[in-house]
């Protein structure tokens, strides 16, 4: 497994940087979660307005550039700018916050609709699983009604952007589900 892994990973690096955008909510944990992988020491966040851009390795070889974006309702409306050229999203989802999971589940899918974003790559978290009212992965799979998608589409990864717990897997199996997916392109076009 370890050196299918590291093909794998070679391969996807040596395309280049892959373009990442991180979507979800405000207070999500977004800005969060890309300090937290870019290794940053000292970092405090405030709501993003706009936007922040880092190159992240999230292993040995792999190098995304990761597109944070606010999450604030009047922020929501431009994301759709973002959308060109984009070779996975992670869209991240506040574990805890019940009342707003049907407006994540409304987003997503307002997203999906988009022509350019219909066969990009999807990695949920689901952060702040470290809160004791946190949903289970299961429930918010169930709530996002992702088991209507494509299998193989998405995957869910628990995670607490605070510690780092579960973020290198989450973006090693983004990774993974880009580098699977361009490959099934390059087959369909020879």
């Amino acid at each position: 497994m370890g050196k299918l892994l590291s093909k794998v990973l070679k391969k996807l690096s040596s395309d280049g940087p892959k373009r990442i955008l991180m979507l979800g909510l405000d207070n999500a944990g977004k800005t969060t979660i890309l300090y937290q992988m870019k290794h940053t020491e000292d970092y405090s966040t405030v709501p993003t307005v706009g936007f922040n851009v880092e190159t992240i390795s999230p292993c040995r070889g792999v190098s995304l550039t990761v597109w944070d974006v606010g999450g604030q309702d009047h922020l929501r409306t431009l994301w759709h700018h973002y959308f060109d050229h984009v070779d996975g999203l992670i869209f991240v989802i506040d574990s805890s916050d019940r009342q707003r999971l049907s407006i994540s589940k409304a987003e997503l899918r307002g997203i999906y609709h988009h022509e350019t974003m219909k066969h990009v790559p999807l990695v949920i978290i689901a952060n702040k699983q470290d809160n004791k009212d946190a949903l289970s992965t299961d429930t918010i799979l169930e709530k996002l009604e992702l088991d209507q998608w494509a299998q193989g589409s998405y995957n869910i990864v628990p995670c607490c952007a605070l510690t780092g717990d579960g973020l290198t897997n989450a973006f090693t199996l983004l990774a993974k589900m880009i580098r699977k997916q361009s490959k099934g392109q390059r087959s369909e076009t020879n």
